[in-house]
């Protein structure tokens, strides 16, 4: 399996390798005059993958100046420890609200046991390693990172999570959009027309967030978009269009959904699964429909509890402000 791509402009991605599968998820190096930046690192077992990516292009160790994250899901960051051990001259970018856990990720490691259990967390991530926070520099909405003789802008992109960012850079005039432009494998391609999904899965899914953040890099008028899950798309106008559908679909069958708990997922979830039934003809895959649930199953089921975590949020509100509603109808009466 060829672990590195080259792409235009001194772009290249590097399969991480996760959960042990081909082409799910991408790191991504941005090479110029001898300097690199690296977006995402994936897990701790994606680190020799960087390491051999970095030797196959005959790059050492001491030209990495960035690492970047786009957010801190451990799929994307928890191997930023380990790799910032064996990078001397690089400093980490991070969103400025998560400074705190690449200094002392055990909060992370937390929610990782909570999620999937101790023996599986370790299995998926390996043990997360700290950063020296003076090596560390939060990012703030418009900073500007040097990078050989080209600058990278840094983007507030919330949506997926609340403290996810995204890199244009200028001079290649692209996007690397982490997970706020959706998922989109190559399986289904068809020649040239990529299909992008919107990742939902975080407990902090914010639709009206990701929306805007999509609208904000479409306004970049990027000539591609680099996705962790899985690298290079164009057609982004088609695509965000097509995003805006989807997310407000997916936000209706949450809406729909009755019951609680467990009954609730699974409602949500059958409704994402129809939902990937109706794009399989619409796009027109090569892929029939089981086949694309099955490749899709995960990120469904992942989309399903962040919708379920959204929905319980709207209902708090709505409640609130019924409550407060009440409250003020009673006061003017009295």
């Amino acid at each position: 399996m060829q672990r590195i791509v080259c792409h235009p402009d001194g772009v290249y991605a590097v399969d991480s390798a996760y959960c042990g599968q081909n082409r799910l998820a991408a790191i991504h190096f941005i090479v110029d005059h001898g300097r690199v930046a690296i977006i995402d690192t994936g897990s701790n077992s994606s680190v020799p993958y960087i390491f051999a990516a970095l030797a196959g292009l005959g790059i050492e160790p001491e030209a990495v100046d960035w690492v970047i994250l786009t957010h801190l899901h451990l799929d994307h960051a928890g191997g930023a420890g380990s790799l910032m051990c064996a990078l001397p001259r690089a400093r980490l970018a991070v969103h400025s609200g998560g400074v705190s856990r690449m200094v002392n990720p055990l909060r992370l490691w937390e929610k990782a046991v909570a999620a999937f259990g101790a023996a599986q967390a370790v299995r998926l991530y390996g043990r997360l390693v700290p950063v020296d926070e003076d090596r560390i520099v939060p990012s703030h909405d418009g900073m500007e990172l040097a990078l050989g003789g080209r600058v990278l802008r840094l983007l507030d992109t919330p949506g997926h999570t609340c403290g996810h960012i995204s890199v244009w850079d200028e001079h290649a005039r692209v996007i690397f959009a982490g997970d706020a432009f959706g998922v989109s494998y190559r399986e289904f391609d068809v020649g040239s027309r990529a299909f992008v999904f919107p990742a939902t899965s975080s407990s902090h899914f914010d639709p009206m967030a990701m929306m805007e953040s999509i609208d904000r890099m479409i306004a970049h008028e990027p000539q591609a978009i680099y996705l962790a899950h899985y690298d290079r798309v164009i057609g982004s106008e088609r695509l965000s269009n097509d995003l805006f559908r989807l997310i407000h679909a997916q936000m209706a069958i949450a809406r729909a959904a009755r019951g609680d708990g467990l009954v609730r997922h699974a409602e949500i979830l059958a409704g994402l699964e129809e939902l990937v039934r109706e794009e399989c003809a619409r796009q027109r895959w090569a892929l029939n429909e089981e086949i694309s649930l099955n490749m899709l199953r995960l990120d469904l089921s992942l989309n399903a509890r962040g919708l379920a975590a959204w929905l319980d949020r709207m209902w708090e509100i709505e409640a609130l402000e019924e409550a407060e509603s009440t409250e003020l109808e009673e006061a003017v009466a009295a």
